[in-house]
């Protein structure tokens, strides 16, 4: 269950196995059914989440009402708000599991006593944290700056075979167009191969 975890995070430090033990001991197990929300808009969000398998979708709902997914968080993928878990304030975003998921939690508390505990982790998740910030500057660029045609060509890649995992209309959101929108581009998309 911790391997994949330590492959993550084996690729920004370095942890004896012992460290390792103390680093894994405070994450928990939450098993999300399909469907089911780990946080509500409105909630204060006070963990972090290691994602073993299945699949979240992390989402708003625009002024109008209509769903504007921000990412996919997929296997060896992490899920929180940061916004809310680190100014304290409630969350913008709903975390809700596409797919039957298992995630390895861990709480803001927790996760603050493994910086006096293990030093190096406090780099880990300056690290992670880095990195999400250069993931969501390219993610609104690509919104700003593509065509729907290139950001879908852009999904793909990103996430290969997660398409077959999610259904016309979740792809759309993340993508800022409508289903039928989406299965123009699908078919032109299919004729060019």
């Amino acid at each position: 269950m911790y391997n994949l975890l330590y492959q993550n995070i084996s690729r920004h430090i370095h942890l004896s196995e012992e460290e390792f033990q103390l680093f894994a001991e405070p994450f928990e197990l939450k098993k999300s059914k399909k469907k089911e929300i780990v946080l509500h808009e409105g909630e204060y969000c006070n963990f972090e989440g290691f994602v073993l398998s299945g699949c979240f979708k992390i989402y708003f709902l625009n002024e109008n009402g209509f769903e504007q997914t921000l990412y996919f968080a997929v296997e060896n993928w992490w899920i929180t708000d940061l916004d809310s878990l680190i100014n304290n304030v409630p969350s913008t975003l709903n975390i809700e599991a596409v797919e039957e998921s298992e995630v390895l939690m861990i709480s803001k508390k927790e996760k603050e006593n493994l910086y006096e505990t293990l030093p190096q982790t406090e780099k880990l998740f300056r690290i992670m944290n880095q990195k999400s910030s250069v993931a969501l500057q390219r993610r609104i660029l690509s919104l700003m700056n593509k065509t729907a045609d290139k950001r879908y060509l852009e999904f793909l890649e990103k996430y290969p075979g997660l398409e077959q995992r999610l259904t016309q209309q979740q792809i759309a959101s993340y993508l800022g167009i409508s289903h039928e929108f989406l299965s123009k581009i699908r078919k032109k998309t299919t004729l060019g191969k």
